[in-house]
């Protein structure tokens, strides 16, 4: 394996153009003309990892300073040559499943289902299509990363609006809502006409390939080659009937103990009715705690976090100009993950980054593993890894979190968890009902979320903030923008990642072991066979759900 000896200061990426694109995979190219099969699958291998560390040192750079011009340019550049490395990666794919049973016994038998279906993904005439949905996607991301908003007499960003959104004062609770969502409503109409635009280079993508709507073409771009729509709406349903009514009953628990007439959505932020518990301290000091979290949780893991620490592999702090959220990349050449993330000083510092801790924690363990494709699972079950650690983390938390407190952000934390699974699901539902209706206008699809948010979390109340009251939650999720389909990861993800809790309340160790060992598979199985590795129980089994919610009830003593 190899070791981590390199800065992150120090890494540079050539930037590439279109002709030294064309040259690099021209020779993977000649490889084949000439039979050298073994020869080909290596450089096409190579130049892939080459041209994803640019990319995503491009993507990064731009995430940390959404106002550097320099940031910008790089970025409209990737967003211009994707679509051409995708376009020459599908020519040389195709090439190489002619022979589908060599190239099986080269690459394995997943590679191959992924690369037959990536080939269904592309075709020459969507390349426009594909620089107009990056370009649009970056322009949602700087949209709000230039957001401004005034609360509590301080001037602050989106990811800045945290503390105060979990403030014990309901007031301030409000005057923060209020505030991000009179900046949502000043600016729908342009976010409005952004998502349409998506929606419809998308439809145009999917029609041009042969699909009669955007879905199927969806469901191929994330790669999911075990599953499909129908499941995933069963699933749906599952959620609906099983927890639904459980953080119904914890809302109204909440309203109940607060001694409040009606609960508002300003009010669901706030988990713990004695307020929810905070980091230990600011960033400096999470850092090192972390250090003797992951020590002694055993294994590797400790090793890996110093080495992160130790090469500059992490950037939590929030500033002006840094895009919101929080999210893990990689470079595959160097085999080495990063973590972005915006530090706010409330409970989610410690939720965002031991979650993406678990990704590039998955990262590192498959980084030897032969091939690109398998450095990272799909997102499904790339999911659980960072979830699973949100949950297997328990045990030590009290090094995170203030005096005292472990016990109540634990039970804040499983609160949370459970609370999210409707949201997640009524952000999938969502996007099936609009890419199923490519046709509807900005009001009509206010409409539609308004709809399945009534159905989803009955309990939701925005009060006298207008704009979320007509339906415009949805353009606060990213995802939405830049990423469909990629959000019911999450919720089967959570269904995984509460086995792993559950195993761990009564053997950490061997929950850990079993952990480790499958972020070592890496993505060389699709999402069921990992979950199967692992021994964990499918999302997709009627019951699963039923069982991991009866058990998180009685943790809860709520009912």
């Amino acid at each position: 394996m190899r070791t981590m000896s390199i800065q992150f200061a120090d890494l540079t990426f050539p930037s590439p153009t279109a002709e030294s694109l064309n040259a690099a995979f021209g020779a993977v190219s000649t490889l084949l003309d000439e039979g050298h099969r073994t020869e080909a699958l290596a450089r096409f291998d190579a130049e892939r990892r080459a041209y994803d560390s640019w990319a995503s040192m491009v993507a990064l750079r731009f995430s940390q300073d959404t106002t550097s011009p320099q940031a910008r340019t790089d970025r409209d550049l990737a967003d211009r040559l994707t679509p051409l490395v995708t376009e020459l990666e599908v020519a040389i794919k195709r090439r190489l499943l002619d022979d589908r049973a060599g190239l099986a016994t080269a690459v394995g038998t997943h590679t191959v289902r992924l690369w037959e279906t990536d080939i269904t993904t592309f075709d020459p005439r969507i390349r426009a299509a594909l620089e107009e949905e990056a370009r649009l996607g970056a322009d949602y991301t700087a949209l709000l990363a230039a957001a401004r908003v005034t609360v509590q007499g301080q001037t602050v960003n989106l990811s800045g609006l945290a503390p105060f959104a979990e403030h014990p004062d309901r007031a301030v609770r409000y005057e923060a809502e209020k505030a991000r969502w009179d900046f949502f409503a000043t600016n729908g109409p342009e976010l409005d006409r952004i998502y349409d635009q998506l929606v419809q280079v998308r439809h145009g993508m999917a029609r041009t390939l042969g699909y009669d709507n955007y879905i199927p073409l969806g469901y191929r771009r994330m790669r999911r080659v075990d599953y499909g729509p129908e499941d995933v709406a069963r699933f749906r349903e599952d959620v609906l009937a099983h927890v639904v009514p459980l953080v119904g009953a914890i809302m109204e628990n909440r309203r109940l103990t607060m001694n409040w007439d009606r609960l508002h959505f300003w009010d669901e932020s706030l988990i713990d009715p004695l307020g929810n518990p905070k980091p230990a301290g600011g960033h400096d000091l999470l850092l090192e705690r972390a250090q003797t979290m992951f020590d002694r949780m055993g294994g590797d893991l400790g090793t890996f976090y110093r080495q992160m620490v130790e090469g500059g592999f992490l950037d939590l702090r929030n500033r002006e100009g840094k895009a919101g959220g929080g999210f893990c990349t990689a470079f595959p050449t160097v085999g080495m993950p990063f973590i972005f993330a915006n530090f706010n000083g409330t409970q989610h510092d410690i939720t965002v980054f031991t979650h993406e801790m678990g990704h590039a924690y998955q990262n590192w363990k498959s980084r030897d593993l032969p091939g690109i494709d398998l450095l990272w699972p799909t997102m499904d079950a790339a999911e659980i890894h960072s979830m699973a650690l949100e949950f297997l983390t328990w045990p030590q938390i009290d090094l995170m979190v203030e005096d005292g407190l472990a016990d109540r952000f634990r039970r804040m934390h499983l609160i949370g968890s459970l609370s999210f699974l409707p949201y997640g699901v009524c952000v999938d539902h969502f996007q099936h009902e609009v890419y199923a209706n490519p046709g509807m206008t900005a009001a009509e699809r206010h409409e539609t979320w308004q709809r399945l948010e009534k159905l989803y979390l009955p309990w939701r109340d925005y009060g006298d903030l207008s704009w979320p009251a007509a339906g415009g939650r949805w353009q606060a999720q990213g995802h939405i923008y830049r990423s469909p389909f990629y959000y019911i990861d999450y919720t089967l993800a959570l269904c995984c990642a509460m086995q792993f809790w559950l195993h761990s309340r009564a053997d950490q160790a061997g929950a850990m072991a079993v952990y480790a060992d499958l972020c070592a598979l890496g993505g060389s199985q699709p999402f069921t066979g990992l979950v199967d590795a692992a021994g964990l129980i499918s999302p997709f089994r009627q019951g699963t759900l039923a069982d991991i919610v009866q058990e998180a009830d009685r943790f809860l003593h709520l009912r």
